[in-house]
């Protein structure tokens, strides 16, 4: 049996009241309260460190794991029942975590009762959509007018070599050295190591206001819990939102080694950059590794002009072996943000020029039904076929790690994806790729498919 501690804490820097309504809806157990899913994501968190991305796994092995928010006169507190102890000291909740887990609670109150709950924002439209995105960040304190354009989103594969975490951690600390701040999934691998080289060097630098943010979404929250370093989290609620929080919050974007949800991450935001509106978008893009990357950014490379033509690859810069390089490209290119913002009198803390098609936007929820009538051939837009091909690996990503994914694919077996000939074809060799190069699931793991082209 794991170790456990149950104690009563206090959020932090969250929520401090919430109305009986509340309450009742986040101690509800049935399908329309939010009891599973605060239980869900606060076992994620308090599991911070763990080598596991099976959330069932997790599940299992603190099956009797509870939370239960109590309303006092002086505010609300939690109870914990047999959460795990590594997330205490001396019987002491780990300040990071206690954090972590009062932003999983601020935000899914929030997300439930004023943006799905609310009828300023129609979820159907890209208007609503994108003003959705805005209030949550603003309602997480995350949006900055004051500061000038600094914010790098990294993104890249959580179970990656080890030659391939220090590299990104060369990345992150070249790019600290620069002034620049990190914006991630908050996850473990790519995502934790450019926290922590750019830590090191913001306190080289004495910077005291370093900023590490963390976006994700609940069902990749009960998978990879927070790092850390992570000191401003935002749990959106679907991954389509948690995409376009990304694009409009950063000022530029690193792409590491990784795996179908760095390829997710990148047909998304070539999808939304080769939109004619967006042709003289200024938001540098850079893939980079070290040297034994090479062969795997080649790949990409090949596919996404296959499937999206050659204006794709003008959207973005390969990098390899060269943290140096990246961090000053990334530096010069944020300063060109800087300028074409003043110059267009854009907000610098949020991107309301970027269009982003529908398409991009509604919230897909990979069923072996929907998987197997997807798109994925190229006789159609190159931004639908995008879109396609990113719901695709959504579903591949769900059916790895997330539960209900897991769940699924274990009831009805693998989904299957239609594609054309040649499409198949490649996108074959490139997910094949991922297998081989064990960027499926962590190392030590064997992994099981949980798709089928056909």
């Amino acid at each position: 049996m794991p170790d456990t501690i149950s104690t009563i804490v206090s959020p932090l820097r969250s929520l401090e009241v919430l109305s009986q309504h509340e309450v009742n809806r986040l101690r509800d157990t049935s399908k329309a309260g939010l009891h599973d899913l605060l239980r869900r994501c606060s076992l994620a968190v308090l599991s911070s460190g763990s080598m596991t991305d099976d959330s069932l796994v997790l599940m299992e092995t603190y099956h009797d794991f509870d939370i239960e928010v109590i309303q006092q006169d002086r505010g609300i507190r939690l109870k914990l029942t047999n959460a795990p102890a590594q997330a205490f000291v001396d019987g002491k909740m780990i300040r990071g975590i206690r954090e972590h887990l009062s932003s999983v609670l601020r935000d899914i109150v929030y997300v439930y009762n004023e943006i799905q709950q609310h009828r300023r924002f129609d979820l159907t439209t890209g208007e609503g959509t994108t003003n959705a995105v805005f209030h949550i960040l603003r309602k997480a304190g995350t949006l900055k007018p004051g500061r000038d354009p600094g914010i790098v989103v990294c993104w890249g594969g959580h179970s990656i070599t080890r030659e391939e975490y220090e590299y990104t951690k060369d990345v992150g600390y070249h790019l600290g050295l620069r002034e620049l701040d990190i914006c991630t999934g908050c996850g473990p691998g790519a995502m934790k190591g450019p926290m922590k080289g750019a830590n090191l060097a913001h306190a080289k630098q004495r910077i005291p206001d370093g900023r590490y943010l963390g976006i994700s979404e609940p069902g990749i929250i009960a998978a990879e819990a927070p790092n850390p370093l992570v000191n401003e989290l935002v749990v959106m609620p679907d991954i389509e939102k948690r995409l376009e929080a990304f694009v409009r919050l950063g000022h530029g974007i690193v792409v590491f080694p990784g795996g179908v949800g760095t390829a997710e991450e990148i047909l998304y935001l070539l999808g939304i950059l080769l939109h004619p509106d967006n042709a003289d978008m200024a938001l540098p893009v850079i893939f980079t590794g070290p040297a034994n990357s090479a062969d795997y950014f080649q790949r990409i490379d090949e596919f996404l002009v296959y499937t999206l033509g050659e204006a794709a690859r003008s959207k973005y810069r390969i990098i390899v072996d060269n943290p140096v390089e990246v961090a000053r490209t990334m530096r010069k290119g944020i300063d060109s943000v800087t300028e074409f913002r003043r110059a267009h009198q854009d907000a610098f803390h949020y991107n309301w020029r970027l269009t982003i098609a529908r398409e991009f936007q509604e919230t897909f929820e990979p069923t072996h039904t929907a998987m197997a009538g997807l798109a994925l051939h190229r006789s159609q837009p190159v931004h639908d076929l995008a879109a396609n091909l990113r719901r695709a690996f959504s579903g591949i990503v769900a059916g790895n790690v997330k539960e209900h994914g897991l769940r699924a694919i274990e009831a009805h077996g693998p989904f299957q994806l239609h594609a054309e000939p040649e499409l198949m074809r490649r996108l074959d060799e490139l997910l094949g790729s991922f297998v081989a190069q064990g960027r499926m699931k962590l190392p030590g793991q064997e992994y099981v498919p949980c798709y089928r082209l056909v």
